[in-house]
């Protein structure tokens, strides 16, 4: 599997972002916003994995860097929960390398945009059972979010910003409210922000992402 691109600060590290790219796209993809958002943030890493290149059902079987296949789109994504697992197991070795590395769990963060914020949702509310600094997800959906979602005490504490485009043609603006509300409905201190934008990101979301961080970190 490919190493992570890690992003090192300009002071010693005492916090971490792991950063998932959505389908289609690789461990680069993030890295001019990781850079920007270190300017203000001197402390924090950034981790940013790269998916496995696999095909991909829904792109008539074309092979690319994916977290978990998708099968059909509607009603609702159809997907490999096997491959989504794997994907969670790889963010959780990634969270305890952070953690063996010397940085407290409590300033350790996961973020993830499109199919990657699912990966990350699915990993903090559902698989992992510890302590996070809280999560980023970015014109996402939860696809393992259910009407409700029983969550440990130590993920109930985990905060979230959730932020989509309006006129997302990708991943619906309804289906990333659906993770918010559940979220909200199941305790966590959760923010719903969206743009007047597709499935894209741009700098105004990247400056709140900023202030949300550094507001986390304290």
């Amino acid at each position: 599997m490919t190493e992570p691109l890690i992003i090192q600060p300009q002071k010693t590290a005492d916090a971490c972002v792991i950063w998932l790219h959505g389908l289609g796209a690789d461990r680069y993809d993030f890295m001019p916003v990781a850079e920007m958002l270190q300017q203000t943030l001197l402390t924090t890493r950034f981790v940013l994995p790269q998916a496995p290149t696999r095909a991909v059902t829904i792109n008539g079987g074309y092979a690319m860097p994916s977290w978990y296949d998708i099968k059909a789109m509607s009603p609702a994504r159809s997907i490999s929960e096997e491959e989504l697992e794997e994907s969670a197991a790889t963010v959780i070795k990634l969270i305890e390398e952070q953690k063996s590395s010397g940085i407290d769990a409590s300033r350790i963060f996961l973020a993830g945009f499109s199919q990657g914020g699912a990966v990350v949702y699915h990993t903090a509310y559902v698989r992992y059972e510890g302590a996070l600094g809280g999560v980023l997800a970015l014109s996402t959906y939860a696809p393992t979010f259910t009407d409700v979602l029983p969550l440990a005490a130590s993920q109930q504490r985990i905060p979230a910003l959730c932020l989509h485009g309006q006129y997302d043609e990708v991943v619906q603006n309804a289906m990333g409210r659906t993770a918010y509300e559940r979220l909200k409905a199941a305790g966590v201190a959760v923010t719903w922000q969206e743009y007047p934008m597709g499935h894209e990101v741009l700098p105004k979301e990247i400056s709140d992402i900023g202030a949300w961080l550094t507001k986390q970190l304290g």
